[in-house]
Order: structure tokens, then sequence, then C-alpha cells
């Protein structure tokens, strides 16, 4: 009877349409109450009885969070519920392909059944988000990307393991930090989650296409190219696979290869150069759609991959305005040899006894000279120095004295640790960026700016030759 008398309401309000533009998903049932009495599909009177229920029904929630000890809850915690109870109603809203045909299920159904089933709709996206999840595990990439893995091994399980549907729907639960290519931020809850694990499958899966070793091929370009330990850094995966496919496309290569070689580099650059946007636009297109006949890609990924279209377009054509397609098309880059090699291992650093010991000798010292000769005498170890310098045992110009006392290799060292953020990816001189300083976390740091800034031109290009000659990457610094 309920369902009929929805029909007919259905039927009743069809030529009356909603402006969906005004409708905001993560409001979405109350934009589209208040949308649907602006164009008549639902009266006031029965978004009353709508609020009241909404009331109804979380007073009930309160005594099952309370376990019916009590019926009152701090306002953050109220606030909380009132928000997962209307994350549910909103699951059951945003299912219906057409909002006047949600407008007429919220005028006909009471509350406490709208949000049974909300939390219903809610339970099996999560059971999807969880086989997703498991899928992910199970095809993972074989890559050394510090934030890929611990997103698989580490972020994602606390989402899965401790998702509160009822009281909080709403909360997204973990923190993440590999980067899609295509996100979207907007999403909570097990919404965002689910398309959150949709699209990294998507990703792994594409990456599967191409040979393991030249996907660790275009990750180890990609780090010389942008100077930085890749990984380490946060990048994602995706992009770098779909633009060199499309760039081996267009350059005469097939889908399925992602080296490019120098001589495809210099055509890729000819081509581009020689194009307007309009013609750049086509040709990416173009390769777009060869890949995915040639891979034999489904539909679904298709659809994914096609979100990314734009946004490859817009970097070639930047790439294009500044005459340069270094940092976007990743080739091989030659392996400098490196002169110096510093041994430093893990069993070198003193026990915290002796640190401590010594910052203790350090700050009864008298003279500036006494505490740097300490320092040299004792400490051997990169990652002692930056235990000693982070314990802030040194003031002002005892700094100076120190850095004063390091060779240039020791300095290029530091450099590469103070200005890691400068040196990626950044194509200045070594002295422009000393000159252009950075943001220093410590004061340490900032102290060693303002000694680095204050040396002469020739010896800041010295340690700058230094620490491109310098192989040391493998150092866990922190």
């Amino acid at each position: 009877m309920e369902l009929n008398h929805a029909q007919n309401r259905s039927q009743s309000v069809s030529a009356i349409t909603i402006n969906r533009s005004r409708l905001k998903q993560s409001q979405y049932t109350l934009t589209l109450l208040k949308e649907g009495q602006r164009a008549g599909l639902i009266s006031s009177k029965e978004v009353y009885r709508i609020q009241v229920e909404i009331m109804q029904v979380l007073q009930q929630l309160i005594r099952e969070y309370t376990k019916g000890e009590s019926t009152s809850v701090t306002s953050d915690t109220a606030q909380g519920i009132l928000a997962s109870l209307m994350y549910a109603i909103d699951a059951y809203a945003l299912h219906f392909r057409e909002p006047e045909d949600a407008i007429t299920h919220l005028g006909t159904k009471s509350v406490k059944n709208i949000h049974s089933k909300g939390i219903e709709l809610l339970q099996q996206y999560f059971e999807e988000a969880k086989q997703l999840y498991r899928t992910i595990k199970s095809m993972r990439l074989d890559v050394p990307v510090d934030a890929y893995n611990m997103t698989i091994d580490e972020s994602l399980p606390v989402f899965m393991n401790n998702y509160d549907i009822v009281f909080e729907g709403q909360n997204t639960m973990a923190s993440i930090d590999y980067p899609l290519a295509v996100d979207d931020m907007k999403l909570q809850g097990v919404f965002y989650m689910k398309q959150y694990v949709e699209r990294f499958l998507m990703e792994t899966k594409f990456c599967h296409f191409f040979l393991h070793q030249d996907v660790l091929y275009v990750l180890k370009n990609f780090g010389k190219k942008m100077r930085f330990n890749y990984s380490i850094e946060l990048f994602n995966i995706f992009e770098l696979i779909l633009n060199n496919a499309v760039f081996s496309v267009l350059s005469g290569g097939r889908a399925n290869q992602i080296r490019i070689s120098d001589v495809q580099y210099n055509e890729l650059d000819q081509l581009f150069m020689s194009c307007d946007a309009d013609k750049r636009s086509k040709l990416v297109h173009e390769a777009f759609d060869r890949i995915q006949v040639e891979l034999e890609i489904d539909q679904e990924l298709i659809a994914y991959i096609n979100l990314y279209r734009d946004e490859l377009v817009q970097r070639v054509n930047i790439s294009a305005e500044i005459g340069s397609f270094d940092k976007l098309i990743i080739k091989e880059e030659k392996e400098h040899e490196k002169s110096i090699v510093l041994l430093l291992h893990e069993n070198d650093r003193m026990n915290d006894m002796k640190m401590r010991e010594l910052i203790d000798r350090i700050m009864k010292s008298d003279t500036n000279s006494d505490k740097v000769r300490l320092i040299r005498e004792n400490v051997v170890s990169l990652h002692d120095y930056l235990d000693l310098l982070n314990s802030e045992c040194l003031y002002g110009d005892e700094y100076d004295v120190l850095f004063a006392a390091f060779w240039d290799i020791e300095l290029a060292v530091f450099s590469k640790i103070v200005f890691y953020e400068e040196l990626r990816g950044d194509v200045r001189d070594f002295s422009e960026i000393v000159a252009g300083g950075t943001e220093a976390r410590e004061e340490w740091e900032s102290r060693y700016v303002e000694f680095m800034q204050q040396l002469d031109e020739e010896r800041i290009k010295a340690i700058g030759h230094l620490i491109y000659n310098i192989d040391y990457e493998e150092i866990s610094f922190y």
C-alpha cells in the first residue's frame, strides 16, 4: 500500500523537476528538502514532520550510544551522532537515481525506516570496500614506495577495522598519504573510502599492464630527474606510467611500452613544439584511445582513465609554453659517477646514555672551542650529529663555530638535509638556492642557512658540486 502511494505520488510530480545544482553531496537530504519545498514537491508540514522524527531517532540513538544509561551526552557527541544519522539518511536519498523519487519517499516513509535502510546501504558499501581492499592486497605492486605500501599495510586497515557505521558513519577514520590521480576529497566516510579503494585498485590494475622492471625503471628515473629519493616522496605511480605510455605511442612505440629513449624524447619535443594547443590536445586524446584499445582495457578502467585525459593535455600544453618537457616525459637519466661514497652505518651511533653524558659535558663547557672539540672528538655518526643539534645544547654563535669546523663534504651532507625541498626538482644553481634560504624547522637549521649565506661564492659552488657527487641516498636520516 505504501509503495503504491509512493508510486502514485511520484507519477503526480513527475512533470516537476528540481534544480540539481542546488543539491550538496555533504548535506544532500537537507538541500533536497529545501529545494523540494521551493519546487512544490513537498509541503512545509511534511518537512516539519521529518524534522521532528529525525530528533526522535536521534534520541533513540543517544540511548543506544549510552547503552540505556543516559539520555544526554556532550554537545560534541550529540552533534557527531546527528551527523552520522543524517549521513545514513543521505545514503538512502542518494541511492535514488532521480532526486524527485527521493523526495517522494522522504515524504511518505518514516525517518526511522529511512534511517534503517540507510544503515543497510552503508553496510553494503562497507562490505564492498573491504572486498576491494582484499583485492588490492592480492595484486599490489612490488615497488619500494613508502606511501603506496603504508596505505595498504597501515592506513586502509585502520578504516576497515574501526569504521563505525551507526555512530560515526560520516567519519573517514584514516589518514591516507598516497595520492590518487583523480580524487574527490569532498566525500566522507565509506563513500570516500569506497571511491578511494575502487580507484586505487584501478590504478594498480593499470600498472600491471606493464613489465615490473619497466615500472621500476620509470620510478627510478623519475627520482633522478626530480633529484629526490622517490621511495619516500608523495607522488602517483599511475600518472607516471600512463603518461609514459601515451608518450610511447606518440613517439612510435607500442601501448605497453613505457621506456622512453633520448631519440623518442627529441621526437616528442619537436612534435609538441610544432603544434598549437588544439593539435596537441588531439594527439594526446588519440594516444589515449589507442592505449585503451591495444591494452584491451575494460570499460570501468577506461572511464577512470578518461577522467585524467584533460589533466595530461593541460600538462603537455604548460610544458610547451615553458619550452621544456623535461619534468613531464620520464626518460632514462644518465648515471652521474659518484666520486665520493660515504659509509655511514646505524651501528656507529652512540647509545642514549653516552649521548646524554656528552650533551651534559658540552653544556658545562666554558668556551666555544671546548664545546666544538668535544663534539668533533666524540661524534662520528650523522645520526648523532642530528640528535645533538636537535637537542639544542648549542646557542647563538656556538653553531657558527661548529659549522666553521666542518669540512666541505660535511657541509654538503647537511646542505642536502636542510635544503632538501629546494634541491628536489629545482633547476636553480646551488648558490641561488642558498641565497634564497629555506623554511627552517629547527634553530640549528636556521643558523646553518645563515652560516652558508656568509660563505664566499667559490666555496658555495664547491659544496654544491659535492652534493651531486655524494652517494648517500640509502641512508635513513630520520
